[in-house]
């Protein structure tokens, strides 16, 4: 009988999300609907076989995975998970699968980042979470809005999430430009989209929006000196990742109004600490990471999920992306 462990899982979709009927009788699953810090973990996760995260949701380093004795499976979205040391689970003998990363696999999902982007970029110009909270407790206007056409839109990172965005911010009528390390002027001019250098982009745009990829270039690329940079009215949008972003410098920005606000879905620590000064300050528009975050999204996750479980269950791992000792990658 396998023991599954279903890690994160915050608002109870997985065991709706997916087809586990093939485990019946087989294993037993418990589902985590709150995150495990480092302590608990490794008591909480103990006696489990299987371990299934969603994204980075759940770190995996060598220090808990060496309390983990049961441990002989574990399941990632995509084909790597930076906060899991593969090296020390093959050590260990865990076996990591991975989920589908095909063209049409990513095309399913693709929507959901650009389309909760634009939607924090509104509600964070027109404060529509402080106005919505406001009528809840049985107040009435309270802020001014901006109004996004005409405005220049800042996309640090023009890839496939940030092209999206441009033309949203071409059907608002705004103009768009964008930076990023290697954007070249001609594949922005393609897309309709005008490429400037980095301090450029920062003094010009009256919204800046960043989908970049986190590597050692871009963490931290966004700090105080770019925080100078922008105008006292300018908007900082990430649903990114949290690190892109210096984040005490960007409380110390929001703080003294050195810009107008900025809307969040991605924080240095998730899920954020209850006493984060982000929830204090009312320049802040803040989402709990729901960037990917749909019902189509998680049924994709959750089916290759089920799908990988079942596969090493039966004797047949599939997308196996390590060499576990005494076994071999595949």
């Amino acid at each position: 009988m396998l023991k599954i462990a279903l890690l994160d899982d915050y608002v109870g979709l997985a065991l709706e999300a997916a087809d586990w009927s093939p485990l019946q009788g087989r294993a037993e699953i418990t589902v985590f609907d709150h995150h495990l810090d480092a302590a608990e973990a490794a008591d909480a996760l103990q006696p489990f076989d299987v371990i299934c995260t969603i994204r980075e949701r759940m770190s995996l380093p060598a220090s808990l995975l060496e309390h983990l004795p049961n441990l002989k499976l574990i399941t990632i979205i995509g084909d790597s998970l930076p906060n899991l040391n593969m090296a020390a689970a093959s050590e260990h003998g865990v076996t990591v699968c991975g989920s589908r990363t095909s063209e049409a696999e990513r095309a399913r999902t693709f929507n959901a980042t650009p389309e909760l982007t634009w939607g924090l970029m509104l509600a964070t110009v027109r404060h529509i979470g402080e106005e919505h909270h406001h009528m809840r407790s049985g107040g009435w206007q309270s802020t001014v809005g901006l109004i996004l056409h005409g405005r220049t839109l800042g996309l640090l990172g023009l890839g496939r999430i940030g092209k999206r965005m441009a033309q949203y911010a071409q059907a608002f009528g705004m103009d768009v430009i964008a930076w990023s390390q290697n954007l070249k002027a001609e594949d922005a001019e393609a897309v309709g989209v005008r490429r400037v250098e980095k301090d450029e982009l920062f003094q010009q745009a009256d919204v800046i929006s960043i989908h970049l990829k986190l590597s050692d270039r871009s963490r931290g690329l966004v700090a105080a000196r770019e925080f100078g940079l922008m105008k006292p009215e300018a908007y900082l949008i990430n649903t990114s990742r949290g690190p892109i972003v210096e984040e005490a410098d960007l409380i110390a920005a929001l703080r003294e109004n050195r810009i107008a606000g900025a809307g969040l879905d991605v924080f240095d620590h998730e899920p954020l600490p209850d006493d984060h000064p982000f929830r204090t300050l009312p320049n802040a528009t803040l989402t709990p990471h729901l960037g990917y975050f749909t019902r189509e999204t998680m049924r994709a996750f959750y089916g290759d999920t089920a799908e990988a479980v079942i596969a090493f269950a039966d004797g047949k791992p599939i997308r196996v992306l390590n060499a576990p000792l005494g076994g071999a990658a595949m």
